[in-house]
């Protein structure tokens, strides 16, 4: 596995895309391609005293820094480490007298740096933050109209001592975090915990079939390579989730980075068939029929989504039960809406610990997702990871131990091998291939060790379901 530095990277100018990045090396999967720190980067408002501001670990007892009593930090070490980006902002923030949202707290951090380094080339960077693109001639009324009260809060919160900066270029650079502010998750991925900026990252163009991914993994981001990259291609990540149909994906895109998606599987609907697909059979489902069950499947998510607010997991079951039993006999096993509720489903029931039932959905949503995405898919490596897991609390330690096998597999391209993800499956599959063996010699007594074990050791339960989906790359207001 090559560890990748700039160099193995040439920014280029795209017909109709602006510019992109090429690779100047022959790539494999699961080589990285670069690895960047952030520009700047803060964690979200909501987490500011449960997660480091430097290293984005989330720690159970944070120090917190005596001056402001708002940044709080893992140890002396990320403390220490923070003093540079944190010595303006610890003052700002006294003066202030409370902190400011995230956005704010990125924008300033921006321009902090820019008053330290000058607003040129940061080192190791290929662009500057100057050059990125703001896409503020996109807004729409809506966002102008955001963008103004964050530049009147930006104004209330800039120190009168610090460099000041036109309306034009703090309007820039609000742009630029709306439309390159990048996702940061917890050490474990299974949160969206804060937003940086990393300009080489936005260079790469998007396409719903990428050969690149993206990871947050040590403080750096990572770029890795999904497929075999020649020389001299252009590297692309995707910027939604390919579950999603071609018009959907595209709307979204519109939406969200405001441009026309014009990669190949939009453009031919790639895979949006077996995202439709029907019960095969005889008696083929009537359109009426198919489309009767669609609306109720988009209805019940909703209801689903309200309930998962409230906390009220065992209403969702009963919404999941109700919409399958509907949906069984009308969509095919790849149909979008039956994956969706299945994956509530399965992730709910494994929280309330009712492992084989849940085991049943995730078997069945795995074996879809696995027709749908590329082989080399982070969020199918999870969702198969997930599965694994639930397969091995039900008691079905051959399947588990062969799912666990296939999101190390992938998860080793996806994230690497130093990921404490990655870190966390290796045990789970030297462990379920202990308990294989020892299943294969005598059931009997694996049973019984079983209980035994399962009396002492509460087995790691599955984390309470988030209403997110696995967070996404860029950092969006939906």
């Amino acid at each position: 596995m090559t560890k990748g530095g700039m160099e193995s990277v040439e920014l280029f100018t795209s017909e109709g895309k602006g510019r992109g990045l090429k690779a100047q090396k022959e790539f494999l999967p699961g080589d990285v391609i670069f690895a960047e720190p952030a520009y700047a980067a803060v964690v979200f408002d909501s987490l500011t005293h449960v997660i480091c501001h430097t290293c984005f670990k989330r720690q159970e007892r944070l120090h917190r820094c005596g001056q402001c009593k708002f940044a709080h930090y893992c140890d002396r070490t990320c403390q220490r480490a923070a003093w540079l980006e944190h010595k303006q902002e610890c003052v700002a923030l006294k003066r202030h007298g409370k902190a400011p949202s995230e956005n704010i707290r990125l924008a300033a951090r921006i321009m902090w740096r820019i008053e330290r380094e000058g607003s040129g080339l940061a080192e190791g960077c290929l662009v500057s933050i100057d050059d990125l693109q703001n896409h503020v001639d996109s807004f729409s009324e809506e966002e102008k109209k955001e963008l103004r009260v964050d530049v009147e809060s930006f104004l209330e919160f800039w120190p009168p001592q610090s460099q000041q900066f036109g309306i034009q270029f703090i309007s820039h650079i609000f742009g630029v975090i709306n439309c390159n502010g990048f996702t940061l998750s917890d050490q474990r991925g299974l949160q969206a915990v804060g937003v940086g900026i990393f300009p080489n990252l936005c260079q790469a163009n998007h396409d719903c079939w990428p050969n690149c991914t993206v990871i947050f993994n040590n403080g750096k981001i990572e770029l890795r390579a999904l497929s075999k990259i020649s020389a001299g291609e252009e590297l692309s990540v995707s910027y939604v989730d390919f579950l999603s149909l071609s018009e959907e994906r595209r709307r979204q895109l519109r939406r969200q980075y405001y441009f026309d998606c014009t990669c190949e599987h939009c453009k031919k609907q790639i895979k949006d068939d077996l995202m439709l697909a029907v019960k095969a059979g005889e008696s083929k489902p009537s359109a009426e029929a198919v489309k009767e069950v669609v609306q109720l499947s988009k209805d019940t998510l909703e209801k689903i989504n309200k309930a998962r607010m409230e906390g009220l997991y065992h209403e969702v079951v009963k919404l999941c039960r109700e919409c399958l039993k509907k949906q069984e006999p009308v969509l095919g096993d790849t149909n979008i809406y039956l994956l969706r509720i299945l994956s509530i489903a399965s992730e709910v029931l494994s929280y309330l610990q009712m492992f084989e039932e849940a085991a049943d959905y995730a078997k069945r949503m795995v074996d879809g997702y696995l027709k749908i995405y590329h082989p080399n898919n982070a969020q199918l490596g999870m969702a198969v990871m997930r599965a694994g897991v639930t397969h091995w609390h039900a008691g079905l330690i051959e399947a588990g131990h062969g799912l666990i096998c296939k999101a190390y597999a992938i998860l080793l391209i996806t994230h690497g091998p130093s990921h404490p993800i990655t870190k966390d499956l290796e045990v789970m599959r030297v462990q379920t291939e202990m308990e294989l063996r020892m299943f294969q010699q005598n059931e009997f007594m694996y049973y019984k060790m079983r209980e035994a074990a399962l009396k002492n050791q509460k087995i790691q339960i599955m984390p309470e379901p988030s209403n997110e989906t696995s967070p996404s790359l860029f950092h969006k207001k939906e």
